[in-house]
């Protein structure tokens, strides 16, 4: 099954989805470019980016059809967020603190990432967390070295925070709350390079936007966040074709292309 879907004559920006982005930061402002670029080349009806000015000045000069907001402004009119990527929790400001706390509080589902992750505790509405190894230690509270099996780990993470848990790797396992685990094998090695973590990020915002009612029932968000990484792994292997070298905004870049393969098929 894909929950990827193709606009018909009833559609407009709105019913295709609408993402709220908290992400990037003076530090990492690129993590908000490859998020946003991955969540419109997705599909996505609409994005809406709250970031410092630097981040929006430059997720504007690659996707100029990106509503942004302050980080001081109320955030409202989404179906889906996606917080945390690019971010460093030490480095948090109170507006951005205020914020993240405000969606993740929410009815709206979240896809949780990087620097957002150790306030997830607090979510509401549906929520899937991202963490790689390191930040699923974290969530856990043990080290990485005692993390142990990847997967009974990613079960422990779903049922602790009553939410579907993506741990990215080789392989990435989606846990949900209910004890049920897929597990994705990658389609190319060549994932393994800075920011596809933000690219992922994005796809699985998209998806969870333009599903938002459906994302309700744990088990069709584990399901969700599956066919997302399913499909990132899928513009890769197109990227890398040949055993080419890529770059994480290669696999955004890809995606319309993932998607047209996958929709052919069904």
């Amino acid at each position: 099954m894909t929950w990827l879907r193709s606009p018909d004559a009833h559609d407009d920006k709105r019913s295709m989805g609408v993402l709220g982005v908290v992400t990037g930061s003076a530090r990492y402002p690129g993590a908000a470019v490859l998020g946003v670029e991955a969540a419109w080349r997705t599909g996505i009806g609409y994005v809406r980016l709250w970031a410092p000015r630097r981040v929006q000045d430059l997720v504007l000069a690659r996707r100029p059809e990106t509503v942004c907001h302050a980080l001081d402004e109320a955030p409202s009119g989404v179906d889906a967020w996606l917080l945390g990527s690019g971010q460093d929790a030490r480095e948090r400001d109170p507006a951005l603190r205020s914020l993240l706390l405000e969606a993740l509080g929410g009815a709206a589902p979240c896809v949780v990432d990087a620097g957002a992750l150790d306030l997830v505790a607090g979510h509401a509405g549906p929520t899937v967390v991202t963490p790689h190894d390191g930040e699923l230690a974290r969530l856990l509270g043990v080290d990485r070295d005692a993390l142990g099996d990847r997967a009974a780990a990613a079960l422990r993470a779903a049922a602790t925070l009553d939410a579907v848990v993506v741990a990215k790797g080789a392989p990435t396992l989606v846990a949900a709350p209910d004890g049920t685990t897929a597990s994705v094998d990658a389609r190319t090695h060549r994932l393994a390079t800075a920011g596809t973590g933000d690219v992922l990020g994005g796809v699985l915002g998209a998806l969870v936007a333009a599903n938002a009612g459906a994302a309700a029932d744990p088990a069709a968000l584990a399901s969700i966040s599956a066919d997302g990484v399913r499909l990132h792994g899928e513009a890769a292997a197109l990227a890398a074709a040949g055993d080419r070298p890529i770059t994480a905004l290669d696999v955004a870049e890809h995606l319309p292309q993932a998607i047209a393969e996958r929709l052919r098929q069904r």
